[in-house]
C-alpha cells in the first residue's frame, strides 16, 4: 500500500510532537513535511525542537533532518508535499480559524487538535466510536469552501475523551443528568515538571474555558443528522469541575449519572461497556482499540501509572461502579490526554476519514 503524506502543523509543541511520534512506522502514514511559526522555520526539525523534546521516545529519525516551513507563508508550498494535515498550532482563535479554512482552501484535508473550528456548523467534531456519521458534514462544508477535497474536521476536547465514551452506550437507558469532575494531567497545558516546575505538591482548580468545553461539547457530538445537518442532542444535562493535578500524562474523571426513568443494573452498565465498540473496530483501523471501554474489577483502578497506556494509549479505562446518595451510580474513568485525548485521538479520525473515502491521495 502506497502510504498518504501527512504534515503535522505546529510540529513544536508538545502535541505536535506527539504527532511526529506516532507517524514512525505507521502503516498508512508518512511524515513529509512539519510546519511552524516563522521563528522555527528553515532549520532542522531536531534544532528547532532542540531541549524541548518531551515524549519519552527519541525523536524519529525520519523527522529528525526534516526543515522545519514557515506555516503561514509556506503554506502553498506544503499542500504540494502532502495528501492533509494535522494541524496543532498555539495561536489566537481568529489566526487559526483563517488558517485551518486556508489550508482546506487550497484543497488539503485538515484533520485538527485545536478548538477553534469546534463550533463550526459544519465541521464535524468527532470520537471515531461515538459519532463517526458526523463526517458526512463534510459534504456540506466542501459546498461553502467551493473545495473538492479540502475540508477541516475536528477532534473534541481531551478531557471528554475519559467520561463521554463511558456515557454513550447508557443512553439508550434515559440519561438525565450527568455530574464530572476531571483532574487532568499538566501535558494538557503543554508542559512538563521540568518546565512548569510550580506544578509539583500542588493542584490548581482552575483550567480556563475547560468546564465550558466539558458542559457544550457533548451536545454536539451526540447531536442528530437529518439530510446533512446537525442538531445539538437536548440533553442529558452536564455539569463539570477541572481541576490540574500534579500527574504528566492521563486525564482521570470521578463521574456521578442519573437516569431518567429506567434504571439499569450494575451487571447491565458492565455489559454495555464491555461490548460497546464502534466504526473503527469495524474497520479495524490501526490506531483503533480492539476493547475501547475497559472495566477493572479492582476497588483501586484504574490508576494514572497504570492504565493510561491500556491498547497503546487508545482505551478508556473504567472503574468503581457504584450506587450513589443523591445520583444513581457513580464510576471513575482514565484516558490517556495526549493519545486517545489529542494526536492519537486525530490520527484514528484521519484514519476514519481515509476508510471511508474523504481523505483521498493527491
Amino acid at each position: 500500500m502506497e502510504k498518504y503524506r501527512i504534515g503535522v502543523i505546529g510540529g513544536t509543541g508538545m502535541v505536535g510532537q506527539r504527532f511526529v511520534s506516532l507517524m514512525e512506522n505507521h502503516p498508512w502514514f508518512k511524515l513529509t513535511a512539519i510546519a511552524a511559526s516563522s521563528r522555527s522555520a528553515g532549520k532542522t526539525y531536531e534544532e528547532a525542537v532542540g531541549d524541548r523534546w518531551a515524549m519519552s521516545t527519541p525523536i524519529p529519525e525520519a523527522a529528525k533532518s526534516l526543515v522545519v516551513m514557515d506555516a503561514q507563508a509556506d503554506a502553498e508550498k506544503i499542500v504540494k508535499l502532502v495528501d492533509f494535515v494535522f494541524c496543532a498550532v498555539d495561536m489566537k482563535k481568529e489566526e487559526i480559524l483563517a488558517l485551518e479554512e486556508k489550508y482546506a482552501r487550497l484543497e488539503c484535508p485538515v484533520v485538527s487538535n485545536n478548538s477553534a473550528n469546534r463550533w463550526t456548523d459544519d465541521v464535524p467534531m468527532v470520537i471515531p466510536e461515538v459519532n463517526p456519521d458526523h463526517i458526512n458534514l463534510i459534504d456540506a462544508q466542501r459546498e461553502r469552501l467551493h473545495t473538492r477535497r479540502g475540508f477541516i474536521a475536528v477532534k473534541s476536547n481531551c478531557s471528554l475523551q475519559s467520561y463521554v465514551p463511558a456515557i454513550h452506550p447508557l443512553l439508550k437507558f434515559g440519561v438525565d443528568r450527568v455530574l464530572v469532575c476531571t483532574y487532568q494531567a499538566i501535558s494538557g497545558a503543554g508542559k512538563t515538571f521540568a518546565s512548569w516546575p510550580e506544578m509539583l505538591d500542588n493542584v490548581i482548580p482552575f483550567i480556563g474555558g475547560e468546564e465550558e468545553k466539558s458542559e457544550r461539547e457533548p451536545l454536539k457530538i451526540w447531536g442528530e443528522m437529518d439530510k446533512g445537518r446537525l442538531t445539538l442532542a437536548a440533553g442529558p444535562a452536564i455539569t463539570a469541575q477541572c481541576l490540574r493535578v500534579p500527574v504528566s500524562d492521563g486525564h482521570m474523571a470521578a463521574c456521578f449519572i442519573k437516569f431518567k426513568e429506567q434504571v439499569p443494573t450494575v451487571e447491565q452498565i458492565k455489559q454495555e461497556w464491555a461490548a460497546f465498540s464502534g466504526r473503527p473496530q469495524v474497520l479495524d483501523l490501526p490506531s483503533a482499540p480492539r476493547q475501547f471501554l475497559r472495566y477493572f474489577e479492582e476497588s483501586d483502578r484504574p490508576q494514572t501509572r497504570l492504565d493510561r497506556m491500556l491498547e497503546n494509549g487508545m482505551a478508556v479505562s473504567l472503574g468503581r461502579l457504584r450506587p450513589d446518595t443523591q445520583y444513581d451510580y457513580k464510576f471513575v474513568c482514565l484516558s490517556h490526554n495526549t493519545l486517545r485525548g489529542a494526536a492519537g485521538g486525530a490520527v484514528l479520525l484521519a484514519e476514519l476519514l481515509c476508510a471511508e473515502g474523504y481523505i483521498t491521495k493527491n
